[in-house]
């Protein structure tokens, strides 16, 4: 999955304090299955809380805090924001 604009990015790239809307999810029928179940769904609006070099990545969706591992936080496709 390649950002097909300045402002699309992977969730992975996104620092703690920045938002997002999330465009596409990756492919694998169990993946979208999880992130769909987590909240992450195109359209829906997400704050990144933390997000260290390593680590899992805990973000606001939906209005609720997740966490998720860096390969999943790969495959989401993501729209940064202004505030």
């Amino acid at each position: 999955m390649q950002p097909t604009t300045l402002n699309q990015t992977r969730l992975l790239d996104l620092q703690a304090g920045e938002r997002g809307l999330v465009i596409s999810l990756g492919s694998g029928k169990q993946l979208i299955s999880r992130l769909t179940a987590l909240g992450f769904t195109p359209g829906g609006e997400l704050v990144v809380n933390q997000n260290y070099a390593h680590g899992p990545l805990i973000v606001t969706v939906r209005g609720g805090r997740v966490a998720i591992g860096r390969g999943e936080a790969a495959a989401i496709l993501v729209e940064r924001r202004d505030e």
